[in-house]
């Protein structure tokens, strides 16, 4: 899994059928330590209701096939989880409320 965050959205209304009715994001991989982008943006088909400015979890490859939204779907990136926080060696280093 990777650590992301929503940076915006896609809209395209000619797409594989199922595709159909599917929220399509744009996400940025995040340094875990600093929370600052560290990659570059992916599109990724949203499982959790996540949007804009949301830190998130998403998994890739065959693993982003693997929810119920995405079974059998074209998608090579989903958004699986929606963080509230995260501690690394003891230390916080991202809380959703901002503390």
């Amino acid at each position: 899994m990777i650590i992301a965050k929503v940076t915006g959205s896609i809209v395209a209304t000619t797409k594989a059928e199922k595709l159909k009715g599917k929220k399509l994001l744009i996400v940025t991989p995040l340094d875990m330590k600093s929370i600052e982008e560290d990659g570059k943006p992916i599109v990724a088909i949203d499982t959790v209701g996540s949007g804009v400015g949301e830190v998130v979890l998403i998994v890739s490859g065959s693993s982003a096939r693997q929810t119920e939204i995405t079974n059998g779907v074209p998608v090579d990136a989903a958004i699986v989880g929606i963080v509230d926080q995260i501690e690394l060696n003891g230390t916080l280093t991202f809380s959703k409320g901002g503390n």
